[in-house]
């Protein structure tokens, strides 16, 4: 029977021989800049993004978006059931039509002396009345869709079709289909040497490559407790292998 000690000792060494592979396969690439001190991180960012909500309760008839769609600008994302905002708008006009006949009658009798200039004006009132309820309306009928303000791609969906919802309720995330943008957060001690138009170099992980880029934004205010401010960067040129929400890493080059 082997020894104890022995046993425990040939575990141990077929562990190590096990976990040790899993272990170096982990272990970052040399030259990802992960294990660079040196080494600033960076998120790459969409120039515009924004969360798209209802603006009316409602019901969902028609949905025009899942994620990864491209959206042209003004292009309908959502259509709202909207009979009861146009049977509202239909009560405002004709109120509005009573109301301008009402007026032209108000006129016609004053010039008959049938009539006085308080009722005119009066009745000119209802005609301003009218027309604001109407422009209400129209107002409210524009809620009934939900478009697009700029190009881009669907991010994230949050109904259903024929799903009621309430005014607020969030309809899609749309992330413009533009130039990225990078951001990055760097030492306040680097500010004497970076400034806008500073050149950078940002090696994404996702790809493995470096690509060269520019600061187009400092903040205006130095993080206090953390000691550092908020940059974004432009990157030159138009990568067409980058996606927001990769990150990476971004060095400074010996002049900036």
């Amino acid at each position: 029977m082997p020894h104890p000690c022995a046993e425990r000792i040939r575990r141990a060494a077929a562990l190590l021989l096990f976990v040790l592979p899993l272990a170096q396969a982990a272990k970052p690439a040399a030259g990802d800049g992960l294990d660079d001190p040196n080494a600033i991180r960076v998120l790459l960012a969409p120039s515009l993004e924004t969360t798209l909500s209802s603006e009316m309760n409602g019901t969902v008839t028609d949905l025009h978006a899942s994620l990864g769609k491209p959206i042209a600008k003004n292009a309908v994302i959502a259509q709202m059931n909207c009979a009861e905002v146009q049977a509202r708008a239909s009560v405002a006009k004709a109120e509005l039509n009573m109301a301008t006949q009402n007026l032209a009658a108000k006129r016609s009798l004053r010039d008959l002396k049938a009539a006085g200039d308080i009722e005119v004006a009066m009745a000119s009132t209802d005609v301003e009345k009218a027309k604001g309820a109407l422009s209400l309306a129209k107002a409210q009928l524009g809620y009934c869709q939900v478009i697009a303000p700029f190009s881009g791609r669907i991010a994230k969906v949050y109904v259903k079709p024929y799903q009621t919802v309430s005014a607020g309720t969030p309809i899609v995330d749309l992330v413009s289909d533009g130039a990225l943008k990078v951001r990055l957060n760097v030492p306040s001690a680097l500010l004497v040497r970076l400034r806008s138009g500073s050149r950078l170099d940002i090696t994404i992980h996702e790809t493995g490559k470096t690509y060269p880029a520019h600061v187009s934004a400092v903040n205006a205010r130095v993080d206090a407790v953390a000691q550092t401010v908020e940059l974004e960067a432009q990157l030159d040129g138009a990568p067409q292998d980058l996606v927001a929400g990769m990150s990476g890493v971004a060095r400074i080059p010996a002049n900036p």
